[in-house]
């Protein structure tokens, strides 16, 4: 079999692979929340010294408003 990672574009695509899923045609390995894709794009990139420093800039621009 092979394995391949798709972006669902419609929510009734979503319902469409469910289906063929049913009928046993495919396998759904992971379905994946809204916003996660963004953070596996990008996990790891950052060390905790630069996620902290990152994630106070933030919290302090925030405030701001």
């Amino acid at each position: 079999m092979e394995t391949i990672h798709i972006e669902i574009k419609n929510e009734k695509a979503l319902g469409l692979l469910h289906e063929l899923e049913v009928l046993k045609w495919i396998e759904i390995l992971d379905e994946q929340k809204p916003g996660k894709p963004f953070a596996d794009k990008y996990w790891g990139i950052l060390n905790e010294e630069e996620s902290a420093s990152l994630n106070k800039h933030i919290e302090e621009i925030r405030n701001e408003w």
